[in-house]
């Protein structure tokens, strides 16, 4: 039992000092984790207190390029917000326990919903830079899950379900927001891998085949976490380039990095939008 209350016990560490920073600040309502070059909308949070990872207790660090590494809580529309400017991956070298780490965070400081965004790339033929995704559903084929090893009942059940991993109303706000903006926005599947290397044309071909319309290197872990504490959760992917397999340029981080700051105005205008929509849905 010594081992399995540990998660929520180290959670509930950097809850406590994140609190001291608040002060009399209300609990966020919405957590939102910014994936590789979409660190922009931080910086429009109003009223707001930027707390660098490495002062949170056991707060794993971002070592990719493009994962600033600092929450910053405040208000966005009117919404009490927990922003995680950049998250870890396993390719870094961190276990699925540090990876899902801040989303368990983001839930014990009283969370109703997390929006998951990230970089990924596309699978669907009609993708194309540039567009979002909001996630339907997704394919783990990771290898990997945070619920492995003894459960810890203050986190959730031994066996959750995972039936509507991202949430039905919280999608269709979404959808609407991008919208809004002109954003061309796709709902679908997202396919999660290990990474760090990038995916084959024949891979691709193989994702296709299993019903994936984007591929990324983040996310699904962090849902599952999530969905076990109760927590509602959004997908939100940036397309960064064509699928692989389609033809185009080799692919760089340097490359995803760049589209992801070519869409960053659209990005932040729409998720504004999103999150403000959010200040009733999240509490359904």
């Amino acid at each position: 039992m010594e081992q399995a209350s540990r998660p929520s016990r180290e959670a509930d560490e950097a809850v406590a000092m994140i609190r001291s920073r608040m002060k009399d600040a209300p609990a966020p309502c919405v957590g939102i984790v910014l994936g590789s070059g979409l660190a922009a909308f931080g910086n429009v949070v109003e009223n707001a207190t930027r707390i660098p990872y490495a002062e949170i207790p056991h707060f794993p660090r971002p070592t990719a390029e493009g994962h600033k590494g600092e929450l910053v809580l405040g208000e966005v529309s009117g919404v009490r917000v927990a922003v995680m400017s950049g998250r870890v991956h396993f390719y870094e070298g961190y276990s699925d326990q540090q990876v899902v780490y801040p989303v368990r965070v983001l839930g014990r400081l009283g969370v109703e919903a997390v929006v998951l965004t990230n970089a990924a790339g596309a699978v669907n033929k009609l993708y194309q830079p540039g567009d979002f995704m909001v996630l339907r559903d997704h394919l783990n084929l990771t290898g990997r899950n945070p619920l492995l090893g003894p459960n810890d009942p203050e986190l959730g059940p031994r066996f959750p379900d995972m039936s509507q991993p991202y949430d039905y109303s919280l999608r269709g706000a979404t959808l609407a927001a991008f919208r809004g903006v002109q954003a061309t926005i796709h709902e679908g599947v997202y396919v999660g891998l290990l990474g760090p290397s990038y995916e084959t044309p024949a891979e691709i071909a193989m994702f296709r085949q299993l019903g994936a319309d984007a591929v990324g290197m983040s996310t699904v872990l962090e849902t599952i976490a999530a969905r076990h504490m109760g927590v509602k959760v959004i997908g939100i992917s940036c397309i960064t380039n064509a699928a692989s397999d389609h033809g185009g340029e080799a692919l760089s981080h340097e490359s995803v990095l760049e589209e992801g700051r070519k869409a960053e105005g659209t990005f932040v205008a729409a998720l504004r939008a999103a999150v403000g929509s959010m200040s009733t849905e999240a509490m359904a």
